[in-house]
């Protein structure tokens, strides 16, 4: 079965909504929890999609990347940003302890969220097949493949990626003032790293660790789930 681009753009569409509305919404709830109300008084804990969406980096650049894969008949890491929550640490009661948490806010929602489109999967099997039951099952694996690969690039130990900031929070004052330095720099080193061909060998086997885990939890074989993971990419 081969998704042609119209296809496969509107099985991915609501799953890279929701994948990037919720992870930045996390962000914003978690930090108002521990004293810093910036993102709510700047309207950014909700789920209005509009809110976060970047036209560049959530709409522009992910389908861009969709079609050359397309084209090149090749598969991808699909990449993309929204607009950052703003939070300001200085805010928070404890700054260097609760950066930890508004940043595991965002990773943790992805997960939540890989397990909910899991469960899609998981319910359009068990449909009658046909009507809804394909496209929902495809829905699925997209929603599982876009949030493994949010969850597992955010986690990458690199500010101002949300590992970044989780290793900042953990680490000694020193490595910590000496990791945070490298923030305005981590996006450019990011996409070189993707541009040769680096950060797809970086993240894919926390990528294939999660597919593997929500599969467990749902009872779908690991190879069911690559296969359906690898239709909508195909």
């Amino acid at each position: 079965m081969e998704l042609n681009l119209i296809q496969k753009i509107a099985i991915f569409a609501l799953p890279v909504i929701f994948a990037i509305t919720l992870h930045e919404a996390a962000h914003g709830y978690v930090a108002r929890m521990f004293g810093d109300r910036t993102a709510e008084m700047m309207g950014r804990i909700t789920l209005n999609p509009l809110r976060h969406i970047d036209l560049i980096g959530t709409i522009i650049v992910p389908a861009t990347i969709l079609l050359l894969a397309k084209l090149a008949g090749a598969g991808s890491i699909l990449f993309g940003w929204a607009k950052p929550v703003p939070v300001n640490f200085n805010n928070l009661r404890r700054p260097k302890r609760d950066m930890l948490w508004v940043a595991a806010a965002g990773p943790g929602a992805n997960l939540v969220m890989a397990l909910f489109w899991a469960a899609m999967i998981k319910l359009g099997i068990a449909l009658h097949p046909g009507g809804f039951s394909t496209p929902l099952v495809l829905m699925g694996a997209a929603g599982v493949f876009i949030n493994a690969v949010l969850m597992a690039l955010n986690l990458i130990p690199l500010p101002p990626l949300d590992g970044g900031r989780i290793a900042v929070s953990l680490l000694p004052p020193r490595l910590a003032y000496a990791l945070s330095r490298v923030e305005p720099y981590g996006l450019i080193i990011l996409i070189a790293l993707m541009f040769m061909g680096l950060l797809g060998l970086i993240i894919w086997p926390l990528i294939q660790a999660l597919f593997t885990l929500v599969g467990m939890i749902f009872g779908i074989e690991p190879t069911d789930m690559l296969a359906l993971i690898q239709i909508v990419l195909s």
